[in-house]
């Protein structure tokens, strides 16, 4: 089948001759813009993850001289790093990986020298300044950003798009070992792949609300929610108002549930516990905020400081806010001045992070502790092992909606992130989505001076994982390899 068909057809619902034309035209353009050779070919090997070894034996795909790649018992997890969704979700693949005896390599279109890269930065750049002007601009927001985000991306015809421009990203896979499957937390990671022929790939869709920008036809999909799982089946409202599509056949999709990281499944019960003794004993709340990868809520985070300032004045709060690799969100908390009273901790080297978790989980450490870390594994995975010692982890409803901590939702960035919110409304495990500061505020308030919510989102997240709800990157794998 010629490539150039996925963007012709998608599961046998014809593309407009039109959209076809335009998609084509774009990949020409951004071939000629960002200098790609069709014949060119990579060495690729694999080099211990810094900061991820230690975790869960993780390897990372490089240009640089290495090891190789190994051709059993092993995985390749392609993702981009475009914000911090796609990977916390390559983590958790990672990690549910190791538990089952595989080991994870680690394969970022980004990390590498190539046209693709290029063009991927340039697409990045661009989500990441919307996010940030739709936060900033509240018309921008509300005439254009949501309706991109929630609609835009929704239509087959972008999809379209995508899957011509996705073919200038393939030629980097042709020395991976097709006998390894291989498993995508982006859809130009999946779609690049199939492009490339690779035997066996797994298209993991992160939103509750399908959207067919992530389709990737001739891999398997998976989604973590019944709901997602009927609107890709269906391929609902993803062609013209009301138009009926042919269907996304059975064995293209499968629900799984949330993806989540090994660790954070398997302690569940000790980690709710330890919240529900802290409650019992009046302990001081512990509240973690992570900023999104596109560093889009710096107002929202002074505004909850501001709001804390009494509690940590008198010890009776603990409040983490990890930056990321956000600098300049990590320099202005630092550089401003709240009160003199307040127990104020920087936090710059992983080894800091790692000896808070430590220290939080045998003792109380009220006050304000900012945590910030260059590398980007360590940006992102800081808010893992934080959320286990924290008692409400404080987040727009991005892929963190699906995670096995007590929430407390604020606005969503893109309209496709409030179903995010939905979901762990509906499980029980968060709050609904607080979509101003008053009400985000009116929450904390509520999460901090009486025990009914922690309490219930505690119970609830104990009753999920014995039916399974946080069991999909688990699932994955046993996709992977026909299982």
């Amino acid at each position: 089948m010629d490539n150039n068909d996925r963007s012709l057809s998608i599961f046998g619902n014809p593309i407009p001759k039109h959209t076809y034309n335009k998609a084509m035209k774009q990949k020409a353009r951004f071939a000629k813009k960002f200098g790609f050779n069709p014949n060119d070919r990579y060495e690729l090997s694999a080099l211990p993850n810094p900061i991820l070894k230690k975790y869960c034996n993780l390897y990372t795909v490089s240009q640089e001289e290495g090891s190789e790649i190994a051709k059993s018992k092993s995985i390749i997890i392609g993702t981009i790093r475009m914000g911090y969704g796609h990977y916390r979700i390559a983590m958790a693949i990672a990690s549910a990986a190791h538990s089952m005896g595989i080991v994870p390599y680690w394969f970022d279109l980004l990390s590498f020298d190539t046209a693709g890269a290029k063009i991927i930065k340039h697409m990045d750049n661009l989500y990441s300044f919307g996010s940030r002007l739709s936060q900033q601009f509240y018309l921008f927001n509300k005439l254009y950003w949501e309706h991109l985000t929630a609609i835009g991306f929704k239509k087959l015809t972008y999809n379209a798009t995508d899957q011509a421009m996705t073919q200038l990203f393939a030629n980097i896979y042709q020395n991976l070992p097709q006998s390894v499957p291989f498993v995508a937390t982006h859809a130009w990671a999946s779609q690049a792949a199939v492009h490339a022929g690779t035997k066996k790939v797994i298209n993991m869709i992160p939103d509750n609300w399908p959207l067919a920008l992530h389709l990737s036809e001739g891999a398997i999909h998976t989604v973590q929610t019944p709901s997602a799982y009927f609107g890709y089946r269906t391929l609902k409202n993803m062609g013209k108002k009301n138009q009926i599509l042919n269907p996304m056949p059975k064995d293209d999709i499968y629900y799984t549930g949330h993806y989540v990281d090994h660790e954070l499944v398997a302690n569940v019960e000790k980690d709710c516990n330890a919240r529900l003794t802290r409650l019992k004993n009046k302990k001081p709340r512990r509240f973690l905020l992570s900023i999104g990868g596109a560093g889009a809520q710096q107002k929202l985070c002074m505004d909850i400081i501001m709001h804390c300032i009494p509690l940590l004045e008198n010890e009776k709060l603990t409040l983490i806010i990890n930056t990321g690799d956000h600098k300049a969100i990590f320099d202005m908390i630092l550089n401003t001045g709240f009160s003199p009273r307040v127990p104020k901790t920087a936090y710059t080297q992983w080894a800091e992070t790692e000896k808070l978790v430590n220290t939080l989980t045998t003792k109380d450490v009220p006050g304000l502790h900012i945590v910030y870390n260059e590398d980007i594994f360590s940006a992102v995975y800081a808010t893992n092992i934080l959320m286990r010692v924290c008692d409400c982890l404080i987040t727009k409803p991005s892929e963190l909606a699906f995670y096995p901590v007590p929430k407390l939702f604020v606005a969503h960035v893109g309209g496709h992130e409030m179903w995010g919110a939905i979901r762990g409304a509906e499980i029980g495990d968060s709050t609904v989505e607080c979509e101003t500061v008053q009400h985000t505020l009116q929450a904390m308030d509520l999460l901090i001076y009486d025990d009914d919510l922690l309490t219930l989102y505690c119970n609830n997240i104990i009753k999920a994982k014995s039916i399974g709800i946080y069991n999909g990157a688990y699932e994955v794998i046993k996709l992977a390899f026909g299982k």
